[in-house]
């Protein structure tokens, strides 16, 4: 893995660490020499026994810190904490998202549509990450490079789906999408130095993807370290001409 691109001493957040892809991307920073500090967040409590052990091993380069991302109060809150050991940030990935939770599954008929699965989709996939991004610029203005990541969805591409179905996880990415297009934009007045990007990880071995992995061939199934590398080189590849932009886990750009 490269940081070329960062000074020595960067910061980093990571939201959604307890497993899978942040669990990956938490383990690979806290062993980085460049990255001081690595802040993740967490919301089951059931879910944290590799983070524990990560704290172990890292007392002082890691912070746990809890958040229900749906909950403005609780990210204004983490931002103001954070803003109180560390000046700046340099590094955030959200990996908050919601495909299915046990009766709670994707549609794949317009007769399966329930308002209420419509608003969790949106709550989790696409509000959270922009009131992150609304609390987390105080944290980001700054003279160095920083960036803003958040794992999108190839799904959520309007002009790559051409099998349909999945309605609210497709559209809860295409309105995620959307919101970090439009705030990048805003971003580039305000705190014109962070790149602000959307990420597909491809399809990796976690409890997301695992009731729908049967069809994936084995060499397009990743598991969750090369996910968290390969995201990692293409961050490190980025410059800020790249924010508002869609990108594959190999570096391509995704239609919208």
């Amino acid at each position: 893995m490269s940081l070329n691109r960062y000074p020595q001493g960067i910061n980093v957040l990571i939201v959604g660490a307890s497993g899978g892809i942040g669990l990956a991307f938490t383990r690979q920073l806290l062993a980085e020499d460049k990255v001081e500090r690595v802040f993740a967040t967490h919301r089951e409590s059931s879910s944290m026994t590799d983070l524990r052990g990560l704290k172990q091993e890292y007392p002082e380069k890691l912070a746990l810190l809890s958040l229900d991302i749906t909950q403005e109060s609780q990210v204004a809150a983490i931002a103001k904490k954070i803003g109180e050991q560390v000046k700046r940030l340099h590094l955030v990935i959200n990996c908050v998202g919601i495909l299915h939770d046990g009766d709670f599954q994707p549609e794949k008929s317009l007769r399966q549509i329930q308002p209420e699965n419509l608003l969790r989709y949106f709550e989790i996939n696409s509000i959270g990450a922009i009131l992150l991004v609304k609390h987390l610029i105080p944290l980001l203005k700054h003279p160095e490079r920083s960036i803003l990541a958040t794992i999108s969805a190839k799904i959520g591409s309007i002009g790559d789906n051409q099998i349909g179905g999945w309605y609210g996880y497709r559209a809860s990415k295409a309105a995620l999408n959307m919101f970090l297009r439009t705030a990048a934009i805003e971003y580039k007045r305000t705190s014109p130095q962070t790149i602000m990007v959307m990420l597909h990880p491809g399809t990796t071995d976690t409890e997301l993807s695992k009731p729908f992995q049967r069809n994936v061939p084995p060499e397009k199934l990743f598991d969750r370290d090369r996910t968290a590398t390969q995201l990692l080189e293409v961050l490190d590849q980025l410059t800020e001409k790249d924010s508002g932009e869609f990108f594959s886990w190999d570096g391509s750009r995704l239609p919208w």
